[in-house]
């Protein structure tokens, strides 16, 4: 939302953060618009003040809020993925984020998965930050074959989309056993099966960087 004074943008980030923390714990489609003005002291008028586009609006800037917690847990190492190294940090990092969250809709996937099919608009933003997150992945074993960490005949864009995906099946079921576990397994798992696309003077380099299994 733009021409805010810096008290506006304050007071609307205040809403965001404290909804983010109210929708996270129940989902979207747990709470309403009543229930979220109570839950952040808000008075109605002021909630559709900056927020004039109404539940799917805020949502929308919830999303955008939690993705932007998700991405800086993964720093430095997200930017720096061209070493076995840094792909164990990253995931490493990637745990410990959701080691430390207590709230069920962990993910912005699973945050707006009851809304997205009726909200397009808000689908295709969700859509939006999932793409960036890939290619940040393939953009760091491009980095890799480059490299010479991976073969030539790697595919940066596939392998990403496996570790993604991998990644978003750990976060659900994670997400419905109530355990980091499966995440830390899938990851685990991940990490692995980039090792099988190594190159050979690579596999033969630094051990410190190999998945634990």
């Amino acid at each position: 939302m733009t021409g805010l004074t810096s008290k506006g943008a304050a007071t609307r980030d205040r809403i965001v953060r404290a909804a983010t923390e109210l929708i996270l714990d129940r989902g979207v489609t747990g709470m309403t618009l009543d229930e979220i003005r109570v839950g952040t002291r808000t008075s109605k008028s002021q909630l559709f003040h900056y927020f004039p586009g109404g539940k799917s609006e805020l949502v929308g800037a919830i999303a955008g809020y939690q993705n932007s917690r998700v991405m800086a847990a993964q720093q430095p190492w997200l930017e720096r993925l061209d070493s076995w190294e840094s792909w164990q940090g990253w995931r490493d990092a990637v745990v410990a984020y959701y080691s430390n969250l207590t709230h069920k809709y962990c993910s912005v996937t699973a945050l707006v998965n009851d809304v997205a099919p009726t909200e397009p608009e808000l689908a295709a933003q969700v859509s939006a930050y999932a793409d960036q997150w890939r290619e940040d992945l393939a953009a760091g074993l491009r980095r890799m074959r480059d490299g010479g960490l991976l073969r030539p005949s790697a595919d940066p864009e596939r392998l990403a989309l496996t570790v993604f995906a991998s990644l978003q099946g750990g976060l659900l079921v994670m997400q419905s056993q109530d355990d980091i576990e499966p995440l830390a397994a899938v990851l685990d798992g991940a990490l692995v099966m980039l090792r099988a696309y190594a190159a050979e003077d690579g596999a033969a380099g630094s051990k410190r960087g190999t998945a634990r299994t």
